[in-house]
């Protein structure tokens, strides 16, 4: 699949509704796709195959990714959606964890039991963070 025309037409449709053409990447095979710093806000992404694709600082915000397979995509500095168009996303244990973290980092007050362990097998432990301690 060839996404330059796609994100081209979908860039135009950002900045203006009147022109371009929202991306629509439903169901859309991008299995290890290189997608680092794409805008991909507003894009239907629903049910697409994004295993292992490269979403590094991909903008996200608004993307519908219901029933979308983000295993082992790497989301590194990326914009996750926190709307209901992400809440069926299918994710691996690695962005389960990350996710996790950043939670906790945010709400200490829930750092216990199974989610803080999760939490600490969040990749970056030992690079550029810390482990989590129990409250």
């Amino acid at each position: 699949m060839n996404l330059k025309p796609i994100l081209e037409q979908h860039a135009l449709w950002l900045a203006d509704p009147s022109t371009g053409k929202r991306a629509n990447l439903q169901g859309a095979d991008l299995r290890w796709t290189d997608l680092r710093e794409a805008d991909l806000r507003w894009a239907n992404l629903q049910g697409a195959d994004l295993r292992w694709a490269d979403l590094r600082e991909a903008d996200l915000q608004g993307a519908d990714l219901r029933w979308a397979n983000l295993r082992g995509a790497d989301l590194d500095f990326s914009c996750w959606p926190l709307w209901c168009g992400s809440l069926d996303a299918v994710v691996d244990n690695r962005l389960k964890a990350q996710l996790a973290y950043h939670l906790l980092s945010l709400a200490p007050e829930l750092r216990e039991g199974p989610v803080l362990d999760l939490a600490n097998t969040f990749h970056r432990i030992g690079t550029d963070v810390d482990k989590l301690e129990a409250q």
